[in-house]
C-alpha cells in the first residue's frame, strides 16, 4: 500500500483530502467539461456528491491506491483532484485527475501528474498508465508534457452517459523512460488560427462536421478524393471529433477554411502522410461552390505551408491531383509548387479503375 504522505509538486502540493474541500469540490464538478469528459461524475454534481467522493477516497487507499488534494503550497486551497488506481496484477498502476475550472491554464495538472507518476516510480510501480477521452485534448497534452508516451486508440473502452461507448486515447509511462516532456510533431497554430485578413485557417473539430459533411459530399469533390467514396454523416462526425487528436498524434493537421470576414465554412485543407524522417508530408484542399474563384484555395494554401516550414522541421510538402483537374493545378502554381510526376494508374478511381496522379512538390526555401 502506498504511505500516506504529502508530495510535493513544484507549484502545487498534493495532500490527503478533508471535508473542508467538499464545497469546492462541488463548485467544481459543476464545470460542462468535467461532466464531459468525466461521465462517472454525476451530474448534476451536489454537495452530496462531494462528500461520496471524499469517502470513496479514503476507501481507494485502504485497497492499494491513493487520492489526493491538488492544493494551493501556500495556503493549501484545494484546485483539484489526482489519483492512482490500485495497481493491478502487473503491478501497473493508472493516473487520473481533474482541475478546478479557476486553476487551469496554470499547468497545475502537468505538475501534479508528473510529481505523482514519479511518487508512484518510487514506491515500485514499474508502468503509470493515463487515459483521455479522443476529444480531450488538454488532458491529452497534460499526458505528453508530463512525459507519457501515446500509445493507441482504445475503441469502445468508456461507458458514457447515454448508455453509448467512447474511446480512449492510451498513453503510459515507464520508471525506465526519461520523463522529459513529449512534444507533438505539429504545434498547434499559434493564436489558434492562422490568417491573411481574405482567408482564415481553424482547425477542424465537431462544430464544423454539417460543413465538412457537405462539402465532402460534392460530386465533384467525390470523384477527386482518395478512395472515391463520399462519407455519411456518422463518418463525417467521426472524423471530426478525431480531428485534434490526429494532430497532437503528429500524423495530419486539419483545417477548415473560413471567409475571414464572416466566419463562415468556405472548404478544407489538411496536411496530411507525414513523415518525420523524411521531412516530407502531402497536403489537400477542397472548397463549396460559392467560394470559389476568389483565390481562397490558393492563399489556404500558401498560410498552411509557411506554417508548417516556420514551425516544423518539414523540409518537403506534396501534392497529387488528377491530370485533368486544371483549377487545382493553378492553385499549386500560385503557391508555388512545381510539377514533378506523372505516375500513371496510382489512384483508385470508382468502379475498380485506376487513375492517374499527377505530382507536385514545393521545397523549403534554402537558409
Amino acid at each position: 500500500m502506498f504511505p500516506r504522505e504529502p508530495v510535493p509538486a513544484g507549484p502545487v502540493l498534493l495532500r490527503g483530502h478533508g471535508p473542508a474541500d467538499a464545497d469546492e469540490i462541488a463548485r467544481a464538478c459543476a464545470d460542462p467539461g468535467i461532466a464531459r469528459f468525466i461521465p462517472a461524475v454525476p451530474a448534476p454534481y451536489t454537495r452530496d456528491d462531494a462528500l461520496s467522493y471524499l469517502k470513496s477516497a479514503g476507501q481507494t487507499w485502504e485497497a492499494g491506491g491513493a487520492e489526493f488534494a491538488v492544493a494551493d503550497p501556500g495556503t493549501g486551497a484545494w484546485l483539484g483532484n489526482i489519483g492512482l488506481k490500485p495497481p493491478g496484477a502487473r503491478g501497473n498502476a493508472e493516473i487520473g485527475y481533474l482541475v478546478a475550472p479557476w486553476a487551469r491554464g496554470r499547468g497545475v495538472a502537468t505538475a501534479a501528474t508528473r510529481a505523482l507518476t514519479a511518487w508512484a516510480f518510487a514506491h515500485g510501480v514499474h508502468r503509470v498508465d493515463l487515459l483521455a477521452a479522443v476529444e480531450n485534448l488538454a488532458s491529452q497534452r497534460v499526458a505528453l508534457a508530463a512525459g507519457f508516451q501515446r500509445e493507441g486508440v482504445r475503441r469502445g473502452d468508456e461507458p458514457l452517459r447515454d448508455g453509448s461507448r467512447g474511446d480512449l486515447v492510451s498513453f503510459a509511462r515507464l520508471s525506465t523512460d526519461s520523463g522529459e516532456p513529449v512534444r507533438p510533431y505539429l504545434p498547434f497554430l499559434p493564436g489558434g488560427s492562422l490568417s491573411d485578413g481574405v482567408v482564415r485557417l481553424t482547425p477542424l473539430g465537431p462544430a464544423d462536421a454539417a460543413g465538412y459533411h457537405a462539402l465532402e459530399n460534392l460530386p465533384e469533390i467525390v470523384k477527386h478524393s482518395v478512395p472515391p467514396e463520399a462519407p455519411g454523416m456518422a463518418e463525417a462526425e467521426k472524423s471530426c471529433r478525431e480531428a485534434g487528436m490526429l494532430w497532437l498524434e503528429g500524423s495530419r493537421a486539419e483545417l477548415v477554411i473560413r471567409d475571414a470576414g464572416t466566419g463562415a465554412f468556405a472548404g478544407h485543407i489538411q496536411l496530411s502522410n507525414v513523415v518525420p524522417p523524411l521531412g516530407e508530408a502531402m497536403t489537400g484542399y477542397s472548397l463549396l461552390p460559392q467560394f470559389r474563384g476568389r483565390g481562397f484555395a490558393t492563399r489556404a494554401v500558401g498560410l498552411l505551408v509557411e506554417w508548417a516550414f516556420t514551425h516544423t522541421s518539414l523540409a518537403r510538402i506534396v501534392a497529387g491531383t488528377s491530370p485533368e483537374n486544371i483549377a487545382s493545378h493553378r492553385v499549386l502554381e500560385r503557391a508555388g509548387f512545381t510539377r514533378e510526376a506523372l505516375v500513371r494508374g496510382r489512384l483508385p478511381g470508382s468502379g475498380g479503375t485506376r487513375l492517374d496522379d499527377l505530382q507536385w512538390c514545393r521545397l523549403r526555401p534554402a537558409g
